[in-house]
């Protein structure tokens, strides 16, 4: 199932997010990507939390970001987040922030697998999930 879904969410650099020359650390924009994610899949009509409660879980798979211009303290970023695709037990999801000058500051791609929280195992999407998603659904 391809999908047009996409979603909005702003941060802050926080000052223990920084190098010591002054840029966002690489490694905190993973947790930036968990932030649209998260937020995309509420606006969706899905919450992590209840999901998580019905003994479903969606561990990343795959993991692929493209630094293209700093970050620095206190600069606020928005996290556009599309969910892409629908493939089996697997969503995927592409990501881009930008800061306030609208400059790219990175995109990245990741790939989630619906699991299984009793026997760590991929499962098929909730039926209602899919049902939310029918409606972004490009035929």
């Amino acid at each position: 199932m391809v999908l047009n879904f996409s979603s909005s969410t702003n941060i802050r650099v926080r000052y223990s997010e920084t190098d010591q020359m002054g840029y966002c650390y690489y490694g905190n924009y993973a947790q930036y990507f968990e932030v649209g994610r998260v937020e995309a899949l509420r606006d969706a009509g899905l919450s992590y939390k209840k999901m998580e409660s019905e003994g479903i879980m969606l561990p990343v798979s795959e993991y692929s970001v493209k630094y293209i211009s700093p970050a620095y303290y206190d600069d606020e970023l928005t996290i556009n987040t599309e969910i892409s695709s629908i493939k089996g037990c697997r969503l995927y999801f592409q990501y881009e922030i930008y800061n306030l000058e609208n400059k790219k500051v990175a995109s990245a791609s990741t790939t989630l697998v619906f699991v299984s929280k009793s026997t760590m195992k991929p499962i098929s999407p909730p039926v209602d999930f899919l049902k939310l998603m029918n409606d972004y659904e490009i035929k």
